[in-house]
């Protein structure tokens, strides 16, 4: 690749983002263990640019591959919105020298080994680290992209021409060891640690190029030279960023033997798959608070199918006003012209009144008037990325017996106190907090917390202490939907009474008393001590794999976080008699596909014009059956089932009527004649034949709705018995004549004489 392309592709996106807290898993924003409200050290280990008060205590979880972790966070500014462009982009990383570290300094640089054990940063686990010293010793010494947009900040003098030197951050800092140039733009160019997610974006016609540029898939080209080298000559040459450079590259210039030369080499892809890629969800300006409903903004991640014991996760906030165009901005876009914006007829016009891309401008508002008025404008902060990490974890294998079981995690986000001294982090909850899974699934119960929160920090219990438990809710006094007082549809309180059901605790999801005792006490592996607040139980708890045998709805609670006035920490599992999945679903298109594989739902590109989240569920002929059953219905068309129950919710219509989507049933493959019909959970009594392709045991159809789904099979047998019937009638009638005249001789006589006659009446001639 040419220096030029490089520098080309590399400039037509500016990746930019907005103060964001990720609450689970648990956000470090640079905290460790601090015991005060504000972080001891914003350059710990990366450059979050968040308010110093976010952040949780360090705690570390692990979690099964291929189990389903619920990414939850809050974002300041808005997306889905014409306010602003807005992406979100989640990434992981996972190496043996992750760790959160057991001090708040920053990890030393290249020329401090010395103050490191055994003189190697990159082993001593005192310090935090995510990124190695490898990592950040090449971007300080690599030539920085000049092809990018810095408005007017100053990169242009000589200790300012490296990777480390980007608009955001011109004069180098340094926070641990991640390379500020990568953090600022997406998709990078070099190689880096990070694998990417998902993208979350306003624009979804980019996720192709996102899903082409990812180093998931993509792999990345840079200018070797040999690790011990840069760090035993440490700022004393800068690497080259292109391929012409690199090769003429040597150091040193006067070494006889010709020094060490540069090599221009491609560093292989991560080798996974391309990053999901969709629409953002709502999210209201200045609000750092829940979306749509009230419910939080979340992206259930399917944990990959490693075995790692050192693992982070990474989310970045991206977005930029509409002041300039942040997709076309090149180095020679600095200047941006802003008369056609504003209306001005000329770019000199718009700069003799101030309008101009530059720190704190005093633009003059009336042509008229002498005065001017300044505008508080940072250009390193138009257009902006932040960012939050998790403290490491862990991934696992699954254990023996759970292969093919699908694993749902079941977490607690916040800490101590109430909203207004804990925030922009958030108070106890339990995450998911409505959680739904089927029967013959499970669920992973596992928290941690911190023994080091603000002492002044609200909270029962021991004070600066985190804890949590489980117990199952006395049922709620009013059912949901039952529109006492406030009409049909109306929900009452929260999940249910303040006191524990202690008749059936034993009930809940269908696990043992031992298990519930577990949960009520926070106590596998406790010895014993003081449990009323569970003051002596350990902050971390881990129930481990439990499948879940019993369907029903459950809520349960928290005793100790349970406080009236900021706290109510309650949750609900709903558990279904039938294998369900649920997924979101955008412009850009996908699958679901039920884990039995009797069925699946593809919604092809540009099908959906926004998010659309879809629920798959499969009921056997016996379930549907009860279900028509209980509303008095049958089913009247055809003869005998050929499929079992397909639900599509919602059950609205999803596409307009140029466009489908794909439904995909297993039938019986000897099925005679099977057609599918349609209808909906509240009229099962109603179906609407759907037109579907038969190709042997797997059934086609395309429909622009949702709602139930079933195939019946229509058999030959009504022709066949027809026939059968008129035959045997004729027989009857025959033997029946037979008889009739045997019983009466005379009148087989005179029958015979009559036919003499109608047969000469007949004849041609008298």
């Amino acid at each position: 690749m040419s220096a030029g392309v490089f520098t080309l592709l590399l400039s037509l996106i500016t990746a930019v983002s907005c103060d964001i807290y990720l609450h689970n898993p648990r956000g470090s924003n640079n905290r460790l263990d601090e015991e005060t409200r504000n972080r001891a050290n914003n350059n710990r280990m990366f450059d979050s640019q968040n308010n110093n008060r976010g952040g949780y205590n360090v705690g570390s979880l692990y979690y099964y591959s291929g189990s389903i972790l619920q990414i939850e966070w809050t974002n300041q500014h808005s997306c889905d919105s014409p306010n602003c462009h807005c992406e979100l982009v989640i990434q992981y990383m996972c190496h043996n020298l992750v760790r959160d570290g057991a001090t708040t300094k920053t990890i030393p640089e290249a020329n401090n080994q010395n103050e490191c054990e055994n003189f190697d940063c990159n082993t001593d686990k005192e310090y935090g680290m995510n990124e190695d010293i490898h990592h950040y010793s090449n971007c300080r010494m690599r030539q920085r992209n000049k092809g990018l947009f810095t408005a007017d900040q100053n990169l242009n003098q000589r200790n300012r021409q490296y990777a480390v030197n980007t608009r955001q951050n011109p004069n180098g800092n340094r926070r641990g060891y991640e390379c500020p140039e990568e953090r600022d733009y997406y998709p990078y160019w070099h190689p880096s640690p990070w694998k990417d997610i998902v993208v979350m974006t306003n624009d979804v016609s980019r996720c192709a190029y996102y899903q082409r540029e990812s180093e998931n898939t993509k792999s990345r080209w840079g200018c070797y030279l040999p690790r011990d080298m840069i760090l035993e000559n440490y700022k004393g040459f800068t690497i080259p960023n292109n391929k012409q450079d690199c090769e003429e590259f040597t150091y040193p210039n006067n070494d006889p033997d010709g020094g060490v030369r540069g090599i221009w080499r491609e560093f292989p892809s991560h080798g996974l798959s391309p990053p999901d890629c969709r629409e953002t969800e709502f999210t209201r300006d200045n609000h750092l608070g829940n979306g749509l409903g009230g419910h939080p903004n979340v992206y259930n991640w399917t944990i990959p199918d490693i075995s790692h014991e050192n693992c982070v996760v990474r989310m970045r906030y991206n977005i930029s006003t509409n002041d300039y165009d942040p997709w076309n901005t090149t180095s020679a876009n600095n200047s941006p012209n802003l008369a056609p914006t504003y209306g001005f007829p000329s770019q000199t016009a718009a700069e003799q009144r101030g309008y101009v891309f530059e720190e704190y401008p005093d633009v003059k508002l009336f042509d008229d008037a002498e005065f001017t008025l300044e505008l508080a404008i940072n250009t390193a902060q138009y257009g902006r990325t932040f960012q939050d990490r998790s403290h490491s974890f862990a991934i696992r294998k699954k254990p023996a017996g759970y292969e093919n079981t699908q694993i749902h995690n079941l977490n607690v986000r916040g800490k101590r106190g109430n909203i207004v001294q804990v925030y922009p982090s958030v108070e106890y909850d339990f995450v998911p907090n409505d959680l739904q899974l089927s029967v013959g699934e499970a669920v992973h119960i596992q928290w941690t917390g911190s023994n080091t929160n603000n002492a002044n920090n609200e909270g029962n219990g021991l004070a600066r202490t985190d804890r949590n438990n489980i117990l199952q809710l006395r049922p709620r006094n009013f059912p949901e939907g039952s529109g006492v007082q406030f009409g049909p549809g109306s929900v009452f309180g929260h999940y249910g009474n303040n006191y524990p059901d202690h008749l059936s605790n034993s009930s809940f999801l269908g696990m043992s008393r031992t298990d519930l005792g577990h949960l009520a006490m926070n106590s596998p592996g406790q010895f014993g001590g003081e449990l009323s607040q569970l003051d002596d139980a350990g902050p971390y708890f881990d129930l481990g794999l439990r499948k879940v045998s019993q369907t029903g709805t459950y809520h349960y609670m928290c005793t100790r976080n349970n406080d009236f006035s900021n706290r109510d920490q309650k949750g609900r599992v709903t558990v279904f008699p039938f294998p369900q999945r649920f997924t979101s679903i955008g412009w850009t298109g996908g699958q679901v596909a039920l884990p039995t594989g009797k069925a699946s739902v593809n919604i092809e590109q540009g099908a959906f014009t926004g998010l659309q989240k879809l629920t798959l569920a499969e009921w056997t002929r016996t379930q549907g059956d009860n279900k028509l059953s209980g509303i008095g219905r049958s089913m009247q068309y055809g003869d005998e089932y050929a499929s079992d129950f397909l639900l599509l919710s919602p059950e609205s219509q999803l596409t307009d009527d140029a466009q489908k989507i794909t439904i995909t049933m297993m039938i019986d493959e000897d099925a005679y004649n099977p057609e599918a019909y349609r209808s909906s959970q509240d009229s099962l009594g109603t179906w609407v034949k759907v037109d579907a392709n038969v190709d042997g045991a797997r059934l086609t159809m395309q429909s622009n709705r949702g709602g139930v789904f079933v195939v019946r099979s229509h058999s030959n047998y009504g022709p066949i018995i027809g026939i059968v019937v008129a035959c045997v009638a004729l027989v009857i009638i025959v033997v029946g004549v037979i008889i009739y005249f045997k019983r009466h001789p005379e009148r087989w006589i005179a029958l015979k004489k009559s036919s003499k006659y109608l047969e000469r009446s007949m004849q041609e001639k008298v």
